[in-house]
């Protein structure tokens, strides 16, 4: 009987990384699960899978990117539980929301150790087994926040455009022994990754970039409205496990193929002028001396004090602030 290969795929302990273990295991791969928490995540993996456990082709392996000797612990895991891995999936990823300037440093070093860093340490250690079998694949799972840097998401455009780079480096090395590289470039999907409580939150609502903050939170949660299943990833993901040439780019979903197409064909001032409409961005140099553009809702306000009497100016404005939500704390979760 011959042997199923084997697939490690790190962040699979939730989202994108959860159903497409659950799924390769269905596809009959033997799938090694890496992400930083097993005792909370493989029982969700079984359950998905109907898997039991000690099934030797669903193998849980504990791996935090922002550890080396876990990275190094990891690989070793790996090579004496299932030997040589056909295929690297790089999924695990965490998200955040604020413009650069609001950004601390420290969020910068994690999110390029998860995206990039962390992900090269794991293929160093493995690499050299996958070279010696002269067959395999290495798939990195980016982003459209990858392809055209996306404002408010400064952190996370940047390691996931880095990660993009890296892969066309690495396919070029690696193609002469039989190796290939896939970027897969995914759209929006229904994960806790785009969620409040899956997100760094570090904007400032109160500070200069409040008004740009209100027009991308509105548009960007009507967005998430059409956001898809992380099933619909994992076909994408079975698709690129498929490919032979040294390296591949595709994108996953609807919204991912669009900015890849518009992209080859638009210049970069007009991608540039089209986020900056997409995202209800005010035109350079709007916002010069604090003069923000007001949004619909505020320019009716301004109409009405100048048409209501002050008291009952009074009066809506304690209602308003009665009846507006109190902001969250931000949540640092990171991916699993």
């Amino acid at each position: 009987m011959t042997e199923p290969r084997t697939v490690v795929i790190t962040g699979a302990a939730r989202g994108l990384g959860l159903a497409s273990a659950a799924r390769l295991y269905r596809e009959g791969w033997r799938v090694v699960a890496a992400m930083r928490t097993p005792d909370r995540g493989m029982p969700l993996l079984l359950a998905a899978t109907g898997a039991s456990e000690g099934d030797d082709r669903l193998i849980g392996v504990q791996l935090d990117l922002l550890d080396s000797a876990s990275i190094c612990a990891a690989a070793k895991a790996i090579e004496e539980r299932v030997g040589t891995p056909y295929a690297l999936v790089h999924n695990a990823g965490i998200s955040s929301a604020g413009m650069m300037e609001e950004t601390d440093i420290e969020l910068w070093q994690r999110m390029f150790a998860t995206h990039v860093m962390g992900p090269v340490a794991l293929t160093q250690a493995l690499l050299p087994s996958m070279r010696a079998a002269g067959e395999g694949r290495i798939v990195l799972v980016g982003s459209t926040a990858g392809v055209r840097g996306q404002p408010g998401t400064a952190p996370y455009s940047a390691s996931k455009g880095a990660m993009e780079r890296w892969g066309e480096s690495l396919a070029c090395e690696i193609a002469p022994f039989g190796l290939g590289v896939t970027v897969l470039v995914t759209g929006t999907y229904d994960t806790d990754i785009i969620t409040d409580a899956g997100t760094t939150d570090d904007r400032d609502f109160n500070g200069p970039y409040a008004r740009l903050h209100q027009s991308m939170n509105s548009r960007g949660r009507f967005a998430m409205k059409f956001a898809r299943s992380p099933e619909r990833f994992a076909d994408g993901l079975v698709k690129a496990l498929a490919d032979r040439g040294a390296f591949r780019r595709h994108g996953v979903g609807p919204d991912a193929s669009m900015l890849l197409a518009s992209n080859r064909l638009m210049p970069a001032p007009g991608m540039h002028h089209m986020s900056r409409l997409v995202l209800g961005i005010p035109r350079q140099g709007s916002m010069r001396e604090g003069a923000y553009p007001l949004t619909t809702a505020q320019r009716a306000m301004v109409f009405a004090a100048k048409v209501l009497p002050q008291p009952v100016l009074t009066r809506l404005a304690s209602l308003a602030m009665r009846l507006s939500p109190a902001k969250p704390a931000p949540d640092r979760s990171e991916a699993q």
